[in-house]
């Protein structure tokens, strides 16, 4: 703070402590002038003399039982609900500093007079800390009724801390052409109470109704420290008002002070999943992470690119970024530069299916840790290109891994899918396929720590469901979907990448790791609920169409084999799946049939790869 509003505040301190001695000794004589019914000569010359040989003291005594409960510490605007409990508490102590001194010094002064100069003195006190407030309320009021007849009526939900400084914020300031007015909140306790003139009409099952009732415009959800599921309930009922509605962010905003009206956001789709977002332990991931080389190939694509920033951040020697998209590549590359001048960054093209390539880079940047990434991913596209996949994907990885071991990487992290469970798709076996080169190349690498991290569908990544439905709404609709019972586990891109760098560290080799997803999602709900986020009502203003399941596309995803068993970790949202025994030399024979499959096109590669991948189940197509 600077030393010109450090002297600012002391100069306020300073008039307030005047005011507090000019309304304590008006208070006291008003109250001699109450005793002797509002008549100034009626009162006893002694009492009056009594009065201004005393007053002084009780001044003095007053200041300093306020500064010692920082009664100057919040000043006129900023006082609140903690000053008035400070203020109950000194009057407290000034009431038993007075009782003791009338009985020690015996003061030859009436009774009533001490009750009532307490009394006029107490409401002085908190008058004087609440004025500024009081006369911004009415004033704003005042104005907003008068002058802002347009405004816009919100509803709060949660009266508690966050809720509290938004209405503040609201009533006070004359930017906001806005009026709180109701509170939602499901402490009964709190049901019918007025805050700040504001009344608490109900809880969540009063959502519609009172917006109905009071003509609400917005709702700005004020929980920040509800559950992922409590969120979901409260939102999915907001939802259904046709309102707007805002969140505010998190519990950090509470911390510093910044639950105000700048940092609200509009509700996105993640806030609708129903589940807490994944935590980490950002220590450990640090010190794994700092003061090594670390390559991410396919480092220009969604996953990749976040993976890299958050490399960025855990300081390490050099972070190496890999990719044949040289666009996608600049554009991680250009951010990074700007947002870690200091970083010792490398970006370079080139395929993962090259091995001369690998060897050249690994043989060079001798990476500690590679996280790989680079896939193809799109499962309509592979279904009519099974060759590109098996090529991509699983000789990709195949040859990563040989190059990691041969340089001497220490960590190998591979990036799996929901989809390589009891497979649909061939894009899925091919993702089973490089889960289980991973495990053997671990089996026959003991000096490389191999393992796989798989998730299920990520919010906002390149080929996702939600940038979809976002353009067609944007056109106007419809949105497409293709099939009303069809589900799908979800993710944000943050919380894939956090888990596959836990992953890195809880790596011993070997293991296939699972988040914890919560409950899988409908997709028509999520369409369902993004037009209504967008503001248009669903089947009204923009249809939903059923477009039937697509190629290799099936109702529901699963994170886990059955025969793979799980284990927890010490992040009880992630889980272990035990490896799946097989015979490592029958599976290297079965990896040179497809390589040679692959290269003359064959036909015949879905077919192949069922011989392979037991658990892949072809769709008629």
């Amino acid at each position: 703070m600077s030393s010109v509003s450090l002297g600012k505040r002391f100069r306020i301190m300073v008039i307030l402590a005047v005011l507090d001695a000019i309304f304590i000794s008006g208070s006291f004589f008003i109250a001699l002038w109450l005793r002797h019914d509002f008549k100034i000569s009626a009162i006893p010359v002694e009492y009056v003399e009594t009065f201004f040989r005393t007053i002084p003291f009780y001044v003095v005594i007053y200041f300093l039982v306020f500064s010692l409960l920082k009664l100057y510490r919040n000043i006129l605007s900023f006082a609140d609900q903690d000053d008035l409990f400070r203020i109950f508490i000194a009057y407290g102590i000034l009431a038993v500093i007075g009782v003791a001194s009338v009985v020690i010094f015996d003061f030859n002064m009436p009774r009533s007079y001490y009750l009532l100069g307490w009394l006029l003195s107490f409401m002085s006190t908190v008058f004087l800390r609440f004025s500024k407030r009081i006369y911004l309320s009415v004033v704003g009021v005042l104005g907003r009724l008068s002058s802002k007849k347009n405004y816009e009526k919100i509803m709060i939900i949660g009266a508690g801390y966050a809720g509290r400084m938004l209405l503040r914020e609201y009533t006070e300031s004359d930017k906001l052409n806005a009026k709180v007015v109701c509170f939602i909140d499901d402490n009964e306790q709190k049901k019918g109470c007025i805050l700040g003139g504001v009344p608490v009409v109900g809880g969540r099952n009063d959502i519609v109704s009172a917006a109905f009732k009071y003509n609400v415009d917005k709702i700005i959800y004020a929980i920040p420290s509800a559950s992922g599921k409590t969120r979901k309930e409260i939102l999915d009922i907001c939802c259904e008002t046709g309102c707007k509605v805002e969140i505010v962010p998190g519990i950090y905003q509470l911390v510093t002070g910044e639950a105000s009206t700048s940092k609200l956001r509009k509700v996105q789709i993640q806030d609708l999943l129903g589940r807490d977002a994944i935590s980490v332990n950002l220590d450990e991931i640090y010190k794994y992470i700092s003061g090594k080389v670390v390559m991410v190939t396919g480092g220009g694509g969604s996953i990749g690119s976040e993976l890299c920033r958050q490399i960025a951040l855990s300081n390490p020697k050099t972070l190496i970024i890999f990719d044949i998209y040289e666009n996608n590549a600049y554009d991680i590359q250009q951010e990074l530069k700007k947002k870690y001048p200091q970083l010792d960054l490398e970006v370079l093209i080139g395929s993962v299916r090259n091995t001369a390539r690998l060897d050249k880079v690994l043989g060079k940047f001798k990476p500690d840790i590679v996280f790989h990434a680079a896939a193809h991913k799109h499962v309509p596209l592979m279904e009519d290109s099974p060759n590109e996949a098996i090529k991509n994907n699983v000789f990709g990885t195949y040859k990563m891994a040989k190059a990691a071991v041969q340089n001497g990487v220490k960590k190998f992290v591979l990036i799996s899918t929901d989809k390589a469970v009891n497979p649909t798709n061939i894009m899925g076996a091919s993702k089973r396929l490089c889960e289980m080169v991973v495990q053997m190349m671990n089996r026959e690498a003991p000096n490389t720590e191999f393992v796989a991290v798989r998730f299920g569908n990520v919010l906002g990544s390149n080929g996702s469901v939600i940038p979809l439905f976002e353009k067609q709404i944007a056109e106007g609709g419809p949105v497409t979907v293709t099939h009303p019972d069809i589900t799908r586990f979800f993710m944000t891109i943050p919380e894939a990448v956090s888990l596959v760098l836990q992953a890195g560290y809880y790596a011993k080799g070997g293991e296939i790791y699972v988040l914890d997803m919560g409950q899988p999602v409908k997709i028509a709900d999520m369409a369902r609920n993004l037009i209504k986020l967008s503001g248009f009502e669903p089947d009204f203003d923009i249809k939903i169409e059923f477009t039937g399941l697509r190629p290799g596309e099936k109702l529901y995803e699963e994170l886990l084999m059955d025969e793979e068993g799980l284990q927890d970790t010490d992040n009880k949202l992630i889980h272990i799946g035990k490896p799946i025994e097989m015979d490592d030399e029958l599976f290297k024979a079965q990896l040179k049939r497809l390589e040679e499959a692959y290269k003359v096109e064959t036909e015949d590669m879905k077919d192949i790869v069922a011989e392979i991948v037991p658990t892949y189940k072809r769709t008629n197509n």
